[in-house]
């Protein structure tokens, strides 16, 4: 029991971001840009749960707020910019990263994305290749293509992508370097390729 929350199914973690006001104040917040295939993604999701896991009382700051959406129709950066600065509008103390994954591909020098959810499956960690948002209805919705066992179960492993080729594992391998996530949060089990 952590928080009062058992964190153990996908329901629990939706229950967990829905009970929290500031990250529903911020996927709201995301939500009035009518993004197509948008997501809110990466530590804005893992860092919440680690935190629960580990009993924090307080939130981790993560340094940017990543949100991703999906329009081969636009994929100009310039447009990602005047979406952040409308993000810094509404929400003008959150760190926004607005990405169109449509584009992402060419900066990341692979095939091209099928999707939002395409790319968040192939984030370098399963823990981090996790999305949330908010639907017409306002109800929560979760992604996690990579399943929610490492998250939950505090393992940081690659993401199936990751450990594709010699080049992708040793980014991998450098981000658990640069990121430092043990130092924040003690009980992960660092899985190495």
């Amino acid at each position: 029991m952590n928080g009062g929350f058992m964190l153990r199914t996908k329901e629990d973690v939706i229950m967990l971001i829905q009970n929290d006001d500031r990250m529903m104040e911020v996927i709201k917040a995301a939500s009035k840009l009518n993004l197509p295939d948008w997501w809110i993604c990466a530590g804005f999701v893992r860092s919440k749960i680690w935190d629960t896991l580990h009993g924090f009382e307080n939130r981790t700051e993560t340094p940017d707020v990543d949100v991703i959406y999906f329009d081969n129709k636009d994929t100009k950066e310039k447009m990602e910019k005047e979406l952040e600065a409308e993000l810094r509008r509404i929400l003008p103390d959150i760190p926004w990263s607005v990405k169109n994954e449509a584009r992402m591909h060419v900066i990341n020098d692979i095939p091209p994305y099928t999707s939002a959810e395409d790319a968040i499956s192939k984030f370098p960690e399963t823990a981090t290749a996790l999305g949330v948002k908010v639907d017409k209805n306002n109800e929560l919705i979760l992604t996690a293509p990579c399943g929610l066992d490492d998250v939950l179960n505090l393992k940081l492993k690659p993401t199936p992508y990751f450990k594709d080729t010699k080049e992708r594992a040793a980014i991998y391998e450098e981000r658990i370097i640069k990121k430092n996530w043990e130092s924040i949060w003690h009980k992960i089990k660092v899985h190495h390729i």
